[in-house]
């Protein structure tokens, strides 16, 4: 009993620094954003007063707060709805059997591998009505297109995930790919005994068992969704207006831009909380989908 004791605290004194290290950059930050997020601290103003709840109030009665939950919902939703959908169909592409798929399943990733700053600056010129790419292969099958993407809303922001489903869907399609190469061919010759045909195959067979898989995979790229920022600064600088505003965008603007550390903090603590229960709800249908 005494032996077992002993490596029980050997244990822990070999796991501390770890955890020292992870409380202190995890734990310690998130408390510290909590405190400030009830105080109004604005560097410019010279003001750091106690605020209550009231930047809590101020956030829902914000316009620009608005127009970024807004953006910010339809980008995620959006986003991974066309991350699985197109996520899948590209990974049982890359599933199949011809000549140079290893080749393609390298260099499918090369947009991934790409930093998404570079990215979005390229996309900026991409997008460009005089000289940009997109338009000019639009012109080849309507001479007189003219389109400024960055400068209306709805194109803005179709322009902004489009190029975010370009950067990340082949990073999802090869974790869904992973997936795919875990499924016996014996049962796939069974149902093609059976008779099933590719669409049925497909929807009895692989679907359910990478299904799972499916769901796990969103949980992060969801997160990143909610999170992400450099896109949205490289490309529109959440231009026309506030209308490509992310919220990450959102708050990095009111801490480092307008240097009001306080709002900002609560926007952090309020987006916070929304992964936190998303995160939630996503572990509870994985376990349910375990059994």
């Amino acid at each position: 009993m005494q032996k077992k004791n002993s490596r029980v605290w050997i244990a822990w004194v070999l796991v501390l620094p770890v955890l020292l290290i992870r409380g202190f950059t995890t734990v310690y930050p998130i408390f510290q954003t909590l405190k400030t997020s009830f105080y109004n601290i604005r560097i410019l103003g010279g003001v750091n007063e106690f605020a209550g709840i009231n930047n809590y109030i101020e956030v829902f009665k914000d316009p620009k707060v608005a127009t970024s939950i807004e953006f910010t919902i339809i980008f995620v939703v959006v986003s991974m709805v066309f991350h699985v959908i197109l996520g899948i169909a590209l990974a049982l592409i890359l599933n199949m059997r011809f000549k140079g798929k290893r080749f393609l399943r390298t260099i499918v990733l090369i947009p991934w591998a790409m930093p998404t700053v570079v990215i979005g600056m390229a996309a900026k010129w991409a997008f460009n009505n005089d000289y940009g790419l997109i338009n000019d292969f639009i012109r080849w099958f309507l001479p007189e297109f003219q389109m400024n993407w960055l400068i209306h809303t709805n194109s803005a922001r179709t322009a902004v995930i489009l190029m975010d489903l370009w950067k990340d869907l082949p990073f999802f399609a090869i974790l869904i790919l992973s997936g795919l190469q875990f499924i016996s061919e014996d049962i796939y010759e069974a149902a093609k005994v059976d008779g099933a045909g590719a669409v049925r195959t497909f929807f009895a067979i692989t679907l359910p068992l990478i299904l799972r898989n499916v769901v796990t995979i969103c949980i992060p790229f969801t997160m990143w969704r909610m999170t992400s920022f450099d896109l949205v600064y490289s490309m529109t600088s959440g231009g026309p207006g506030e209308d490509t505003a992310l919220i990450a965008y959102r708050i990095t603007t009111e801490a480092f831009t307008n240097l009001n550390i306080g709002y900002a903090s609560t926007l952090a603590i309020v987006l916070f909380a929304v992964m936190a229960v998303f995160s939630a709800v996503n572990l509870k249908v994985v376990q349910k989908l375990e059994y």
